[in-house]
């Protein structure tokens, strides 16, 4: 079995994150050997993105879901600082304002998706609308269980108009978690990135568990 396999959640699966290694490494032995990897496949992703920017006549919406600290900025910096700026863009989706509250929960997403010949990079994403809300009880059942339907329709419209979306959930244990939040409190270019509130939550890992594997399962 190919090893990526390990990691796409397959039609009608029911993920259990529990059953997963969140410290699986594959065939990388050092995170040096990691970034050799990455740096190999560098000139392919900025070809391939010269393609496209080129045809317009599609676009990829990359969505990148975490707890704290998963690594989703990370992410960005290592893997997608390859991208053209003038075709790629970031977009971080932090707490409704109160304009956003005031329409549908997808309202605030729409003006963010990617023109064709675009890529477009969600640090966070819609599905903080049926992670946060749900975990933090601000809407009942129905309604995060309608949101997952509003969603499923959502991906669906941009990938009939041409558009490929890649959802990527960076897993992390419990214990990695806390310690990486020790390492940003510790480094004085990164402890602007975690407050109280990033502990408080920690009492609240159970339930986000559960509401990400909602979130993974493929309907």
């Amino acid at each position: 079995m190919d090893y990526r396999d390990k990691f796409i959640v397959q039609p009608g699966q029911r993920l259990r994150l529990n059953n997963i290694d969140p410290s699986y490494k594959g065939h990388h032995e050092t995170p040096d050997g990691a970034a050799a990897e990455t740096e190999r496949y560098r000139p392919k992703l900025t070809r391939l993105q010269s393609l496209l920017y080129a045809e317009k006549r599609h676009s990829v919406l990359i969505v990148l879901q975490a707890l704290d600290a998963g690594g989703k900025d990370g992410t960005i910096n290592h893997v997608f600082a390859t991208f053209n700026p003038q075709g790629a863009r970031v977009v971080g989706f932090k707490k409704p304002t109160n304009a956003e509250l005031a329409h549908d929960f997808l309202w605030r997403i729409h003006p963010h998706v990617p023109a064709k010949g675009e890529i477009v990079i969600f640090n966070r994403s819609h599905y903080e609308d049926v992670l946060i809300t749900r975990v933090h009880k601000l809407i009942d059942k129905a309604a995060w269980t309608a949101r997952y339907e509003r969603i499923c329709e959502f991906e669906k419209g941009l990938a009939d108009s041409g558009t490929t979306v890649l959802k990527f959930f960076l897993h992390l244990s419990k214990d990695e978690q806390l310690s990486r939040f020790g390492e940003r409190l510790e480094d004085p270019a990164h402890n602007w990135k975690i407050s109280d509130t990033d502990y408080a939550e920690r009492a609240l890992w159970d339930d986000y568990i559960a509401a990400f594997e909602d979130a993974l399962t493929v309907r």
